[in-house]
């Protein structure tokens, strides 16, 4: 019987026991897969009681998909590009092993007929989500990644890490609140938590009147997944966008999880159906 976890703060907002259990049941395994909150200051308390009490693997949320690269004993080229981790396999010899699955659940959710070579993305926001955004967008071919963050200054590490990754890219940041025009992109992707359930929930990161400016064929990607239709999916689609929400991100990097865990690919439909319940 797996043992598996989530390790984050806060985790009042995870439906990842939900899509897990359901995952493991569509492969016919039995396992547990426990909420285990845990702030930054907790971290090292919480890796010794991983690799102590049995489990088998666990994931990482935010803000701890950074920090959590200093206790691996090694990781995947996914989380070396990227810079952080999310999910973790604890072997026999009880060292870890990272990996970052979200990069795969972002590529994934963007429909294959999607041609996103040589074009422009914008990301808002520059944390460990927009991290795996540009590593997502950069397998996809784009030229110029604009990111939009609330502190310049803050958002200097992200910067210099990604341009380092990806030197035949162009990266710009900006100032999310004088967002200039995005007229010249082809995919936005907001990947700050505004417009989630329990924060800001009633918000969006971008004015109705920068989504007024975009061209038709852009793309929305919210990798907000609760709500399910967040008020920037909403309002997007009321302008006749194609949108992509954060469930679908979100369920696809919760199956390649269970495929590092167990070496088996669990139904998707069956864990969308169960996330979809755990959200109505």
């Amino acid at each position: 019987m797996l043992k598996l976890g989530i390790i984050g703060y806060p985790l009042g907002h995870s439906i990842s026991a939900v899509i897990q259990k359901e995952g493991l049941k569509s492969i016919g395994l039995e396992g547990s897969y426990e909420v285990l909150e845990t702030p930054p200051e907790d971290l090292v308390s919480r890796i010794k009681y991983l690799k102590t009490n049995g489990y088998s693997g666990f994931n990482v949320t935010i803000p701890l998909k950074v920090p959590m690269s200093l206790f691996l004993d090694d990781i995947d080229d996914y989380a070396n590009i990227a810079g952080c981790v999310n999910t973790v396999k604890i072997l026999d010899d009880k060292s870890f092993y990272g990996y970052n699955t979200d990069i795969y659940g972002f590529k994934t959710a963007i429909p294959s007929d999607i041609n996103l070579k040589g074009k422009n993305a914008s990301i808002l926001g520059t944390g460990g989500a927009a991290r795996a955004a540009v590593v997502g967008l950069a397998e996809l071919g784009v030229s110029e990644i604009d990111f939009y963050s609330r502190n310049i200054l803050n958002s200097k590490q992200t910067l210099d890490y990604v341009r380092a990754k990806f030197p035949q890219i162009n990266f710009n940041v900006y100032q999310i609140q004088n967002i200039r025009s995005l007229e010249n992109t082809s995919i936005v992707v907001n990947s700050t938590p505004i417009g989630m359930k329990g924060f800001m929930a009633d918000q969006m990161p971008l004015e109705k009147e920068d989504l007024d400016k975009l061209n038709p064929d852009t793309i929305v990607y919210d990798i907000v997944y609760n709500p399910v239709k967040t008020i920037l999916i909403q309002e997007a689609q009321k302008r006749g966008f194609m949108t992509i929400g954060g469930l679908d991100m979100l369920v696809y990097q919760a199956q390649r999880a269970i495929e590092i865990w167990t070496g088996m690919s669990p139904d998707v439909k069956l864990m969308k159906i169960a996330a979809l319940e755990a959200l109505s």
